[in-house]
C-alpha cells in the first residue's frame, strides 16, 4: 500500500466519510465552546476552584451514567441514539449562547448546562464509539479509530485558536452560538447515512443484568483492565492540566485569552501528529509498549511545562504532551475495540468512557483544590509525576498480559467467538487484525 491509501483507507466507506465530514465541523465548534466556557468562568469568578467545579459538573455524569449509556447502545439502534444525543447537545449550546449574549449568564447557569451536557455525553460517547464499527469493515477499524482521533485533534488545533480571537474580539457568547450552528452539519451527515440493521445478540431482560455483564467481561480480561487502569490514572492526574490553563495563561505567562488559545492549540497540534502517526500504522505490533512509553512521555512533558516561566517554551512542551496523551488514548481505544465482541462493545466502551472522560472531572476538582493550595504549575507537575509512575508500572506488567491479549484479538476474528468468557494474557508482537 502506498502511504496515502494507508493513511486514509477508512474513508473508502461512504457512511464513514459522512460521519467524518459532519463531526469535523462540529468538533471545531465544541472546542471553541470548551475554551470560551473556561474563560467565561474565570472572568466571572477568578477562581481556580470554580474552574475545577465546572469541569467536574461537565464530566461526572459520564462517570456515573455511561454504563447505562453503554447498555442502551448495545440494546437499541446506535444510529438513532447518536442523532438524539447530537440534537440535545445543539439545544444546550444554543441555550448557553442565548444566556451569554443577553448578559443573563451566571456561574450556576454554566454549571447546570455543563451537567446536562455531561448526561447527554454519557449516552453519546459509548453510542458513538460503538457506532463507528458499523461504518467500516473490520480491517479498517484501526484506521477509523486513529482518523477519529486525528479529526478530534485537528479541531482541537483550530477551535481554541479561533475561540481565543473571538473571545477577545466579541465575547464568549458568539463562540457558543457558533458551536450550536455547527451541529447542523452533524445532524445532516447522520440523516444522510444508509446504515443496514445490525442484529442484536440475545440480551438479559434486566438492564442491571445487562450492565453487570459488561463489567464482568472487563474485570475478567486482564489486558483490558490494565489498559483502563492506566487510562484512568492519566485522566485523573494528568489531563486536568487543561482545566488550569486559563490561570497559567493569565497569571504565570500573562498572556490572557489569546495565550490560552495558543497553549490549547499547541497541545492539539501534538495530539494531531500523534493521531496521524497511529493512522499510518497497520496491525497492532508494538501498541502495548507505545501505550506505556506514551504515559511516561506525557508525565515528563507536564513536569517540564510546570517548571518553565517562558510562554513560548511552555507552548513547546505542550506539543509532546499532546502527542503522548493522544498516542495512549487512541492506541488503548484501538486495542480494546480489537479485543471485544460487537454485542458487548457499547458496555465495554462505556467503561472506557468512565476511565477517559469520567475520571477527568474528579481530577478537575482535585486539580482546582490543589491549585488553590500549591499553585497551578506545581499541581500540573505533580500530575505529571503520577503519569510517569503509572506508565512505568504498566510496562512492568506488560509481559504477563500479552499472551491473553493476543488470544482475545484472534478470538474476535472468528465469527463463532463467545463474548462473555474472555480467553485466558500487550505488546510488541500482537498480530494484525484481519477481515472477518
Amino acid at each position: 500500500m502506498s502511504p496515502r491509501p494507508t493513511l486514509l483507507r477508512a474513508l473508502r466507506h461512504r457512511n464513514y466519510r459522512l460521519f467524518v465530514s459532519g463531526q469535523l465541523i462540529s468538533l471545531i465548534g465544541t472546542w471553541m465552546q470548551t475554551v470560551a466556557e473556561s474563560w467565561l468562568v474565570y472572568r466571572l469568578t477568578g477562581s481556580a476552584l470554580l474552574l475545577g467545579v465546572v469541569g467536574f459538573a461537565n464530566r461526572i455524569p459520564v462517570f456515573l451514567f455511561s454504563t447505562v449509556g453503554g447498555a442502551v447502545a448495545d440494546r437499541y439502534n446506535r444510529h438513532h441514539i447518536v442523532i438524539a444525543t447530537q440534537a440535545a447537545s445543539m439545544c444546550l449550546a444554543a441555550l448557553l449562547a442565548i444566556l451569554t449574549l443577553t448578559h443573563l449568564i451566571q456561574v450556576w447557569h454554566v454549571m447546570a448546562i455543563a451537567t446536562l451536557l455531561g448526561i447527554v455525553n454519557a449516552f453519546d460517547i459509548p453510542g458513538r464509539q460503538a457506532f463507528v464499527v458499523e461504518l467500516v469493515a473490520r480491517e479498517d477499524l484501526q484506521n477509523a479509530i486513529a482518523l477519529n482521533s486525528s479529526m478530534f485533534n485537528g479541531a482541537r488545533v483550530v477551535g481554541p485558536a479561533v475561540a481565543g480571537v473571538l473571545v477577545a474580539a466579541v465575547g464568549e457568547g458568539w463562540c457558543f452560538f457558533a458551536n450550536a450552528v455547527s451541529y447542523i452539519a452533524v445532524l445532516a451527515s447522520l440523516l444522510l447515512m444508509r446504515v443496514p440493521p445490525v442484529p442484536k445478540a440475545e440480551r438479559p431482560a434486566s438492564m442491571l443484568a445487562h450492565v453487570a455483564e459488561g463489567f464482568r467481561f472487563v474485570l475478567r480480561s486482564k489486558p483490558i483492565s490494565a489498559l483502563l487502569l492506566l487510562l484512568g490514572l492519566v485522566s485523573l492526574m494528568g489531563t486536568p492540566y487543561a482545566v488550569l490553563m486559563p490561570i497559567i495563561s493569565d497569571q504565570t505567562f500573562h498572556a490572557g485569552s489569546r495565550g490560552l488559545g495558543i497553549l490549547m492549540g499547541a497541545s492539539g497540534v501534538g495530539a494531531l501528529i500523534g493521531a496521524l502517526s497511529l493512522a499510518r500504522r497497520v496491525g497492532l505490533k508494538g501498541y502495548g509498549r507505545s501505550i506505556g512509553f506514551a504515559a511516561i512521555g506525557f508525565g515528563l512533558s507536564l513536569l517540564a511545562f510546570s517548571a518553565t516561566r517562558s510562554f513560548w517554551l511552555g507552548a513547546l512542551f505542550l506539543l509532546p504532551a499532546g502527542f503522548a496523551m493522544m498516542t495512549q488514548m487512541a492506541a488503548s481505544n484501538t486495542l480494546i475495540q480489537s479485543m471485544i465482541p460487537n454485542s458487548l462493545r457499547g458496555r465495554v466502551m462505556a467503561v472506557y468512557s468512565m476511565m477517559f472522560m469520567g475520571m477527568a472531572p474528579i481530577g478537575a476538582l482535585l486539580a482546582g483544590t490543589l491549585a488553590g493550595w500549591l499553585g497551578a504549575t506545581t499541581t500540573v507537575g505533580l500530575g505529571g509525576a503520577f503519569c510517569l509512575l503509572g506508565g512505568a508500572v504498566f510496562l512492568n506488567r506488560l509481559p504477563g498480559i500479552r499472551e491473553e491479549a493476543r488470544r482475545m484479538i484472534l478470538a474476535q476474528q472468528q465469527p463463532s467467538a463467545q463474548p462473555t468468557v474472555p480467553p485466558a494474557e500487550l505488546d510488541s508482537s500482537l498480530p494484525a487484525p484481519v477481515a472477518s
